[in-house]
């Protein structure tokens, strides 16, 4: 049964990632390999508890009824008594420790679902108040040259600010309205998605899997900005200065429709709308480092906020208005699949860190590799073969965050050690180097529907360049500093 999870782990895998291929969307590939790994899980506990490779499970015999307070705080120790005798003496004792143990996980998932869906809402109320237009007017150009320059340095910034996801579909949109040529805006959209990559990895606002890390506690605000920000940019400008001397020529501008280029708010909305929603994701590392509460809290705040304003602003217009304007509105365009996505990849990876799989896996890097910066490339290298998600996740539950003063290999997992750094770097840039390797990469295929092997053959090696440029640029920023 410990084979047979795995096993269901790869398919649900293979499915995720051939998603265009077999026209399945991949938040349905997720939940059912979520939902099966933990149904086998449950079926077979006492079998795969006796294993004895369930990190949780071997640390509550060890630990007795002191863990039991942390896994499962509102249950009497007196009823799990005699499961803390180094057995799983009873099939019920054993699945109330399942079904406890998938609560705990459950509440580290809901933290993040519950900020991603507050971030893609107010990103998409400003995007619908036309907020965006504000900075694409300004863009003028129709050399590919200084276009490409301009469009990668306000990704890279942008993604930092809203997340490199947000960024790629707002990126896109505005490619529709600068490039009429299908072949020249897929060669800009796949720019757009290195340079939202590389811009996400530094922030803690910016990438799914950097959010995690802050999340989860291995990183914190200025730690992650000083010391991956560096790299990220090396990341994004060895590409770019590759295809400067290769790119020539201008690009050809389409010609708008009436509605493309109707203006449906005024100029005060517009404004007033980019600078809240800016201001709300601002405010969510604020409002972590002063309460020392969740993230999503503070951005479920912003959202509040953005959220009484609009129904006051435009509470006296007709209805028809009111319903494209007003968050309420709004939340129908949200794009709910990656939420069930992430939903259903997070827990598969919990299942697969509470049966113990994920311990095994580390304990066989720790032996054969010993190296953080190895770890790391094959980790960013794998996302893109996968989703950086669960790779981030499965790395999360391999390694514990370890005390402050810790000597040796293992200072590396500290708070902010060098470990989690390179990993928010390397998974959030590695996915780069094929389309389906990152939530931009996907987003961009969907939406300008970018052929897998064009992009292999044009920007594969341009993202794995930037990939190993900017990790070495860490290397040896980490060498400097000691």
């Amino acid at each position: 049964m410990f084979i047979l999870m795995v096993v269901i782990f790869v398919l649900g895998y293979s499915m995720i990632a051939l998603e265009h291929p077999l026209k399945i969307d991949k938040a349905a590939s997720a939940l059912l390999t979520g939902t099966i790994l933990w149904a086998l899980y449950a079926l077979n506990v006492t079998g795969l508890l006796d294993l004895g490779l369930s990190p949780t499970w071997e640390l509550a015999k060890a630990m007795g009824s002191d863990v039991l307070n942390f896994i499962q705080p509102n249950v009497e120790d007196a009823y799990y008594g005699r499961a803390w005798e180094g057995t799983v003496e009873t099939a019920q004792n054993a699945l109330h420790f399942v079904k406890h143990d998938l609560d705990h996980h459950l509440v580290e998932i809901a933290e993040i679902l519950f900020f991603l869906l507050g971030a893609m809402t107010i990103v998409e109320t400003v995007d619908q108040h036309q907020g965006f237009k504000i900075i694409t007017d300004r863009i003028k150009t129709t050399n590919k040259v200084k276009l490409l320059w301009i469009l990668s340095i306000l990704t890279f910034f942008m993604s930092a600010t809203l997340d490199n996801l947000t960024t790629t579909i707002v990126l896109v949109a505005l490619l529709r309205k600068l490039i009429a040529d299908q072949k020249t805006r897929w060669f800009f959209a796949s720019m757009v998605v290195l340079a939202a990559n590389a811009g996400g990895a530094w922030s803690p606002i910016g990438d799914v899997t950097t959010i995690m890390l802050w999340i989860g506690g291995q990183v914190t605000t200025v730690n992650i900005i000083s010391y991956v920000i560096v790299p990220s940019i090396f990341t994004m400008i060895v590409p770019l200065v590759i295809v400067t001397f290769t790119v020539k020529g201008e690009v050809e501008r389409p010609v708008l429709s009436e509605d493309d280029s109707r203006e449906f708010t005024t100029a005060f909305e517009r404004k007033l709308l980019l600078i809240m929603g800016v201001c709300a994701l601002l405010f969510v590392p604020v409002f972590k480092t002063v309460t020392h509460l969740p993230p999503y809290l503070g951005m479920l705040f912003g959202l509040g906020v953005i959220w009484l304003v609009t129904e006051i602003m435009h509470r006296n217009k007709p209805l028809e208005d009111k319903r494209k304007l007003t968050v309420i509105g709004v939340l129908r365009k949200v794009d709910v699949p990656t939420i069930f996505f992430f939903l259903g990849i997070l827990s598969a990876v919990a299942a697969l860190q509470s049966v113990g799989h994920l311990d095994v896996l580390a304990k066989y890097l720790d032996e054969n590799l010993h190296n953080i910066y190895l770890i790391n490339l094959i980790i960013g290298v794998l996302s893109a073969i996968v989703d950086n998600v669960p790779l981030v996740a499965g790395a999360m539950g391999m390694y514990p965050v370890m005390d402050p003063g810790t000597t040796g290999f293992m200072a590396d997992f500290m708070v902010d050690g060098k470990f989690w750094q390179f990993l928010a770097y390397c998974a959030g840039t590695g996915g780069s180097i094929l389309i389906i390797g990152s939530a931009a990469g996907v987003a961009a295929m969907g939406l300008e529907k970018i052929d897998f092997i064009w992009y292999m053959k044009k920007i594969s090696l341009l993202a794995l360049a930037g990939y190993l440029a900017g990790a070495a640029v860490y290397y040896f920023q980490m060498q400097l500093i000691g």
